[in-house]
């Protein structure tokens, strides 16, 4: 067994000069996960498959040119509300806030400048049983065009049962609204293989998702899955029905990008929300979170321009991303539950990313 350890180093600098570092966990199995402090970011995840090859299942761009230019989230923190608000405008006790729109008419994970695009502080490492870091970024008031000034703390940790915990958490001095997230993409297969993700085996326990109009805003409709290309209540390949055109939903997303009503609460503890097996390597990845909503994105846009960090081009299909949240644009849809945050309360969004493998022990 390998000896469990942190390790801190530099990534890169910013324009203006400050250094972003990048901090290693590594537990007994050989697991291996890399944080950056631009973003709060998931950089890379090094799991063994069913005969200890080890492969980076992680999508992300190999140094930090990539996440400075890029804007697709590669295993960023999103906030200060994680996928999209309608119009980017809601209204906070009768008062009006307007954000940047940045997704079509709409705003998304935050803005233009959302905390994916912030260099967070590393406040904390351990080492121990649990290898962890912890990182905070203070969002000012009116960031974005949000009210507040919020406190955010993202901690990673890794054990030895290979749980990746990823606990999001958030104090503010003014009524604000909030729903974190995090955008890891990920490849069992590894990133870059040239079998994409479209053969991971997919379950996700829900009975409804959010239909959404064209430009991916929920309708307000809680929609049952079972005969639909939305089932995925026992596993199916991701690829089985993600061109299946006779869906207008499949259409509107160019193939999944849609939010899964696991419950409509929060609960106190994680539970799950999606199970992904890719079959020839045996890698399983289960994702638990105390959130309700599950955001599954089938990868639609990556195009094949994008370089990963093994030389490989990102093609679309090449990952999924798999984001437990509260369901999109619930600030104007009181039906969906709140997102709302008061001075004295703090958030939270505990996520946990479980990997094992089939036919290990």
């Amino acid at each position: 067994m390998k000896a469990a350890d942190v390790r801190r180093a530099a990534f890169g600098k910013l324009p203006d000069g400050r250094v972003v570092e990048a901090v290693t966990l590594t537990n007994g199995n050989g697991v291996e996960v890399r944080i950056i402090t631009f973003g709060a970011a998931i950089q890379s995840v090094i799991v063994p498959d069913r005969d200890g090859g080890k492969a980076d299942v992680a999508l992300g761009y190999p140094t930090l040119d990539g996440y400075l230019a890029g804007s697709e989230y590669f295993g960023a923190t999103v906030g200060r509300v994680a996928n999209r608000i309608a119009q980017g405008r809601f209204t906070l006790d009768g008062k009006p806030f307007l954000l940047p729109v940045n997704n079509g008419p709409n705003s998304l994970h935050g803005g233009t400048t959302g905390f994916d695009k912030a260099l967070w502080t590393i406040i904390s490492v351990t080492r121990g049983a649990r290898q962890s870091v912890t990182l905070r970024h203070v969002s000012p008031d009116g960031d974005q065009g949000y009210p507040g000034t919020l406190t955010v703390t993202a901690t990673y940790s890794l054990d030895e049962n290979n749980v990746l915990a990823v606990d999001y958490g958030a104090t503010t001095d003014r009524t604000t609204i909030v729903n974190l997230s995090n955008h890891a993409y990920w490849n069992l297969a590894g990133e870059g293989s040239a079998d994409g993700a479209m053969g991971h085996l997919l379950t996700i326990p829900a009975d409804h998702y959010l239909p959404t109009d064209a430009t991916a805003i929920p309708t307000g409709e809680f929609r049952l899955v079972g005969g639909t290309a939305f089932d995925f209540r026992k596993p199916i390949a991701v690829g089985a029905r993600v061109r299946d055109a006779s869906d207008e939903q499949i259409r509107f997303g160019r193939g999944y990008d849609h939010n899964w009503v696991v419950d409509r609460h929060i609960a106190a503890a994680p539970r799950l929300l999606a199970r992904v097996e890719e079959p020839k390597s045996g890698r399983v990845l289960e994702v638990l979170s105390t959130q309700p909503g599950l955001q599954f994105y089938s990868g639609n846009f990556l195009d094949g321009t994008i370089v990963g960090k093994g030389g490989k081009l990102y093609r679309q299909g090449d990952a999924i991303a798999l984001e437990p949240q509260m369901f999109p644009d619930t600030p104007n849809r009181p039906e969906f539950g709140s997102v709302r945050l008061e001075p004295g309360q703090t958030y939270r969004n505990l996520i946990l990313f479980r990997f094992s493998a089939i036919g290990v022990p």
